[in-house]
């Protein structure tokens, strides 16, 4: 695990090298990415920190204790720099499955236990490598994500999920309707 260096909102360009911002993973990117939104100039950067496919990013500024530490799991092909107040976690895990097992219930109180509220809450190197999560081995960790994804498509993906929420209220309807509508004859 290391540190990203700064990139400040004037460094941030519309071409150059792909990057991340710690801003962005609160508000931009989910559990995984595979494209940057924001680009900058290497020139501009004195101690680049890079980070590739299988990458896990954490933000380690946030507003509230909830929020604290976010990550997502980034599985583009392009290296990409880490900005400042981002954590780079390398692994030999399934990218996908870590960032959803750090944002289970149990990884966020992990992540902000001890973590004082002021008006901007920060966590650490040492404090993200002491959260324990469960580690089944890569297949299982595969067939988990498989699953978590349909779940998260249902859920987010408008063009999927309403069309099976029609498909269950229709199914739904058709059950109460037959239970209502049967009954012995007299």
């Amino acid at each position: 695990m290391y540190r990203g260096s700064g990139i400040t909102r004037d460094q941030v360009t519309n071409e150059g090298i792909p990057c991340v911002r710690y801003g962005e993973i609160y508000t931009t990117y989910g559990i995984h990415f595979d494209k940057c939104v924001s680009h900058t100039n290497l020139d501009n950067i004195q101690n680049p920190k890079y980070f590739e496919n299988g990458d896990i990013i954490f933000a380690i500024t946030g507003e509230s204790i909830e929020d604290i530490a976010k990550c997502t799991a980034y599985v583009g092909k392009e290296k990409c720099l880490a900005g400042g107040d981002t954590v780079v976690m390398k692994h030999e895990q399934n990218a996908k499955y870590l960032s959803y097992a750090l944002s289970t219930t149990d990884a966020v109180k992990q992540k902000g236990k001890g973590k004082v509220k002021s008006k901007v809450v920060h966590s650490s190197v040492p404090s993200l490598a002491a959260i324990t999560i469960p580690l089944p081995s890569l297949a299982e960790q595969e067939r988990i994500v498989a699953i978590l994804d349909r779940f998260d498509a249902l859920v987010n993906d408008i063009s999927t999920g309403i069309p099976a929420e029609i498909e269950a209220r229709k199914k739904q309807y058709e059950y109460y309707r037959d239970k209502l509508l049967t009954f012995k004859a007299v």
